[in-house]
């Protein structure tokens, strides 16, 4: 049996059918935005590795960070027991992101950031004796993660999680943001998509917070919304006692064009979920932050400890890696990066708008759609890749690319090139 054929027969890959894997090609080494599969042919590692791979394969210096703590400290428990790689990469967490987060909760993976931030909430109210908040409002067509928790704030109607509905948490969805980021504001509560927040939180008193991914939609169909609606959504939930989670798994770490989504607004949320780009792509990491106020309250209420642990907690190897990784996004090149790559994406892929079957075309800093008015084969777009030089892979109605902000014109070109070709095809 070749090795293709033991993993198409033995390894499961993320949402695939075992019984029909679909296309999958064997990458043996990769550098810079470039992947090599085992017959050498090359292509563009356009989706950053889902979105994590920043400063692209193999950066020298995050690597280099990971072989010296190797031979020192891989790994130990974070219960009792601490060690420089998490505290240098906390001082830089606290540097780089909104002021009041001063908290800082070390987790696996983005989904599991995401868990710690509702446990986080639905704590804060037990602990402030708010002891029926233990539900959530969220917006529609939101993506969180694939573990339990997370899932229930997945859209339960378009998600790739309605299937369960009847075994998750039930929590209430308001409709996504009404207005664009491109356009203009509109005040009016019922036109902007407020008015069904405000509604909801009025009319029902056991929600512990509102959570959503800030500006932009990632798995849930990459929309772009006005950064009025969170600034707005903050004063209305202070009011009525709800916190405020933003999930930036996706947007953070300079994906939109600023260094974190919520750096499009003039607020801040009460709780913050980092993930996929924080190890620069790496090693898998993240963290769940949170201001004064949440840890204190939950210090100070009962049972006076947070109810979570997870035994890779803290890794150093995954410390060292993401305080390298924001060594380099400290050093700015990021800003430059993104600004050329959003005006030459939106210049090349213009000619979309005309194609038959596209119904909208849109850039924000380094995340470019093709949106379609029909699903899309994610099938079809990888038995184009070595054609393409260039590996895709579209979801639903999404032709799209994040791709790492160290690609050269030439090389954001070949994938605009490959956008364009799949949206005349699929």
């Amino acid at each position: 049996m070749t090795p293709l054929e033991f993993d198409q027969h033995h390894l499961w890959h993320p949402y695939t059918n075992v019984a029909k894997p679909g296309p999958t090609f064997r990458v043996t080494e990769a550098e810079g935005a470039w992947l090599t599969l085992d017959d050498g042919a090359r292509v563009i590692d356009a989706m950053s590795s889902w979105w994590c791979m920043l400063h692209g394969h193999r950066n020298p210096r995050i690597t280099g960070a990971i072989h010296a703590q190797l031979d020192k400290l891989p790994h130990v428990m974070f219960g009792g027991l601490t060690h420089d790689p998490a505290i240098e990469l906390g001082r830089k967490l606290l540097e780089m992101s909104p002021p009041s987060m001063q908290r800082i909760f070390y987790c696996d993976s983005g989904s599991v950031a995401v868990e710690v931030g509702m446990k986080m909430a639905v704590q804060y109210q037990y602990s402030v004796s708010q002891t029926q908040r233990s539900k959530f409002v969220t917006i529609r067509s939101g993506y969180h993660g694939d573990t339990w928790k997370a899932m229930s704030v997945c859209d339960p109607v378009t998600g790739m999680h309605h299937l369960f509905q009847g075994a998750l948490s039930i929590q209430y969805f308001i409709d996504k943001p009404k207005i664009r980021i491109d356009e203009d504001w509109n005040p009016d509560e019922a036109e902007n998509g407020l008015a069904a927040l405000r509604e909801t939180l009025e009319k029902h008193n056991d929600i512990a917070a509102f959570i959503l991914e800030p500006v932009v939609q990632g798995t849930g169909g990459m929309y772009f919304y006005h950064p009025e609606f969170l600034n707005q959504a903050r004063a209305i939930c202070d009011e009525h006692g709800v916190l405020l989670i933003f999930d930036e798994i996706a947007t953070g770490f300079g994906r939109t064009g600023q260094m974190f989504g919520t750096d499009h607004t003039n607020i801040e949320p009460d709780i913050l979920c980092l993930g996929k780009a924080l190890t620069g792509g790496h090693i898998s990491f993240a963290c769940t932050m949170t201001n004064d106020r949440v840890a204190e309250g939950i210090g100070h209420g009962e049972p006076g400890i947070f109810m979570h642990g997870p035994t890779f907690m803290g890794n150093p190897l995954a410390c060292v890696a993401a305080k390298a990784s924001l060594d380099i996004l400290s050093e700015g090149g990021w800003v430059r990066q993104t600004q050329r790559i959003e005006a030459q994406m939106s210049e090349e892929l213009a000619p979309a708008k005309s194609f038959k079957g596209v119904e909208d075309v849109r850039v924000l800093g380094g995340i470019a759609v093709i949106e379609m008015d029909h699903t899309v084969s994610a099938d079809v777009a990888h038995g184009l890749a070595k054609e393409n030089g260039v590996y895709l892979r579209p979801f639903a109605k999404n032709i799209y690319s994040m791709p790492p902000f160290i690609c050269s014109e030439d090389e954001i070109s070949q994938i605009t090139a490959a956008l364009l070709k799949l949206a005349k095809v699929l």
